[in-house]
């Protein structure tokens, strides 16, 4: 699920975001316990020259900026190597350490009246701050899985301020982890050993970013020049969206001037890059969208089926212990929730998951993911917080009635 705007320090502004409520997941009985990150196992590439490709390629640090710089205490060294090469390029780091314990304790501690504020020192910082650079987490899987979905969409309402200054302002943000950030539990959902998922994740981070812009505009390019998308799949997803007259965005791994200028949808990177995605003609989306297995909060969905028409979500169904979650966080989201919200085709030729995988992700050459709610960050215009998107590994793509991916093959 995408995608941070900005990877804002406080926990309502984390609970406001998809990608931070797939967290880890905890028993009931340890609400307000002491919640260890994993062991940290050095990442198979070198962590300096990884910094200052960050700082000087990605957010293109510049004299003067302020730099905010976030992660768990597992990635200390690289967030110190960040720290440094922000420096080394005249800016002024701010370096913000998180933990699972504190993450939860400020849910399960914290009294419910005060879920609607909206975070003042998050809103303070997003006027001095230009760049964040964020690095994905070594932690338990479903941390809040057991929260309740009413306070997780009321804290996720009050976020939303936060978010749009920090839109307002221009903040940068760079996003180490894309939903690929090496993690056991991670490894297993893609029936990947630990090991495997590091070198494919580390393989995808170094891939050649100008390469990878060239791609970006290529396809980008081809897929701009038509009308309507028709995306199927063997496992039944069958579903028409027109895209006519729709802008594209590319993330490549770098921000540039020109990337800037597209507002929301230019002013972040997600390692692995490799990404070209577009929101669609309004009220255009028909069909559905069939996932036969995935998870939400560490709980296994089982024949997810989203149907849309004329745009919107008509019914979702599914079973199994993550859909009870999943439904729930639906129902307690906000207006615009039920909006079919983008198209996004992965072009990374370095991200190659198991042919066996049982879910896909985002950057894959070949991969498409669709998805509803929100989709500011694609340069849409729902600024609903809630949303949620299914990669599909083995889908065809037509435009026009042109073949643009055929079974998981890209073919621009």
């Amino acid at each position: 699920m995408k995608k941070l705007l900005a990877p804002l320090v406080s926990l309502a502004a984390c609970l406001a975001l998809p990608s931070c409520q797939a967290q880890p997941e905890v028993a009931p009985a340890k609400l307000a316990e002491e919640v260890k990150p994993a062991a940290a196992k050095a990442p198979p590439t070198n962590l300096e020259q990884l910094a200052e490709r960050l700082v000087a390629q990605s957010a293109g640090v510049k004299e003067g900026e302020v730099v905010l710089i976030s992660s768990g205490p597992e990635n200390i060294e690289l967030l110190e190597n960040i720290a440094v090469q922000v420096r080394k390029a005249g800016g002024f780091p701010l370096v913000t350490v998180w933990t699972d314990r504190l993450a939860k304790r400020l849910y399960t501690d914290v009294p419910e009246k005060y879920d609607t504020q909206t975070d003042q020192l998050d809103l303070k910082l997003a006027e001095v701050i230009d760049v964040t650079i964020s690095v994905g987490r070594n932690s338990a899987e479903g941390l809040f899985a057991d929260a309740d979905p009413k306070r997780l969409a009321a804290r996720s309402k009050a976020a939303e301020p936060i978010t749009e200054a920090y839109v307002k302002n221009n903040v940068r943000t760079v996003d180490v982890g894309n939903g690929l950030y090496p993690q056991d539990w991670v490894a297993k959902r893609f029936e990947m050993t630990p090991d495997d998922l590091a070198r494919t994740f580390w393989g995808g981070v170094n891939v050649d970013y100008t390469d990878l812009q060239a791609r970006g505009a290529q396809v980008s390019a081809a897929l701009s020049a038509g009308k309507e998308l028709h995306i199927t799949d063997p496992n039944g997803t069958d579903l028409k969206v027109r895209v006519e007259g729709r802008p594209y965005g590319v993330s490549d791994g770098i921000i540039t001037a020109e990337d800037m200028k597209k507002g929301p949808a230019g002013l972040s990177v997600y390692l692995p890059a490799g990404e070209v995605y577009t929101t669609p003609v309004p009220g255009t989306a028909e069909g559905k969208i069939v996932a036969k297995k995935d998870y939400f909060e560490g709980k296994e969905i089982n024949d997810l089926t989203m149907t849309f028409a004329a745009g919107k979500l008509t019914s979702l169904t599914g079973s199994g212990p993550g859909f009870e979650l999943l439904k729930a966080r639906y129902d307690a989201a906000g207006a615009g929730k039920d909006l079919f919200a983008f198209v996004d085709f992965g072009i990374n030729p370095n991200v190659k998951l198991p042919a066996n995988s049982p879910i896909a992700t985002w950057v894959p050459a070949g991969t498409v993911t669709l998805g509803f709610g929100g989709n500011v960050w694609a340069g849409g215009d729902n600024k609903e917080p809630y949303s949620y998107g299914i990669s599909l590994a083995k889908t065809t793509v037509t435009l026009d009635g042109k073949p643009v991916v055929e079974a998981g093959q890209l073919k621009l």
